[in-house]
């Protein structure tokens, strides 16, 4: 089944996107409460001054979405909700944008995967009340829930899909960032922000689409890390170490 992304503008378009937001937050992982959108829809002001990229599958339906935030006189979302560790004033603000609001239809997540890219560590619960098992300060206290047995050190499985299997697994957050990047380009943006879980970083990893971490985690939708990505040295993983998607994603620039 071939995936199509496209920019989109068209208020039917944009409501396909925000109820597709509102069924994944709010029903099938309550990052966000339903009462607060009785509408159905899931949008805040950020939306107006974004990009907004949808997936559709054969039948038009949308199956995936993202948001690319372009930078205005306003902060940035994660400059709102996150404490960086970086010197913001070294990244050229004409450069900057922040990527928001990945969303994929159940029908295109692998169940087993799931906790891996959505939680159960990055669940939605307070900050400090569980454990993270990453490298934090030992100064912060975290306590694991019981029901919390999924964690990233178990990759034995993982190691053994190769590349092709990965990339048609994941069609449609490839194709998104595919749309993500090529834009970016179009655009002169160098950098990109965005709040996401440790799972989705590490899975954009594995095809060269590399982010590092520049703040502790943030109860933000759901427990959530900032990161930062430079697009030139994304360009440079990706080359060495995937080439085919590379030459994929400069396709038509």
């Amino acid at each position: 089944m071939a995936i199509i992304v496209n920019s989109v503008k068209e208020e039917k378009a944009l409501i396909d996107v925000y109820s597709l937001r509102y069924k994944v937050l709010c029903h099938e992982w309550g990052y966000e409460k339903p009462e607060n959108h009785k509408d159905g829809l899931v949008s805040d002001n950020d939306d107006k001054n974004a990009i907004h990229f949808a997936a559709k599958d054969d039948s038009s339906k949308t199956v995936g979405a993202v948001s690319l935030i372009i930078d205005s006189s306003e902060e940035l979302p994660i400059e709102r909700h996150c404490e960086l560790e970086i010197d913001r004033d070294a990244i050229p603000r004409e450069g900057l944008s922040e990527i928001s609001r990945l969303v994929i239809h159940r029908n295109y997540r692998r169940r087993a995967e799931d906790k891996y890219i959505y939680g159960p560590d990055e669940e939605r619960r307070s900050i400090g009340s569980f454990d993270f098992q990453y490298s934090y300060p030992a100064s912060k206290s975290f306590y694991r829930r019981a029901n919390d047995k999924f964690t990233l050190k178990n990759t034995s499985r993982r190691n053994q899909d190769s590349s092709i299997d990965r990339r048609k697994r994941h069609e449609v957050i490839i194709g998104l960032y595919k749309s993500l990047y090529q834009e970016s380009k179009r655009r002169g943006i160098t950098h990109w922000y965005a709040v996401m879980t440790n799972g989705i970083a590490t899975l954009l990893g594995r095809f060269g689409i590399d982010f590092r971490a520049i703040g502790d985690p943030v109860d933000y939708h759901g427990i959530r890390t900032p990161y930062l990505g430079e697009i030139t040295k994304i360009e440079k993983t990706m080359s060495d170490t995937n080439s085919d998607l590379y030459r994929e994603f400069n396709q038509g620039i």
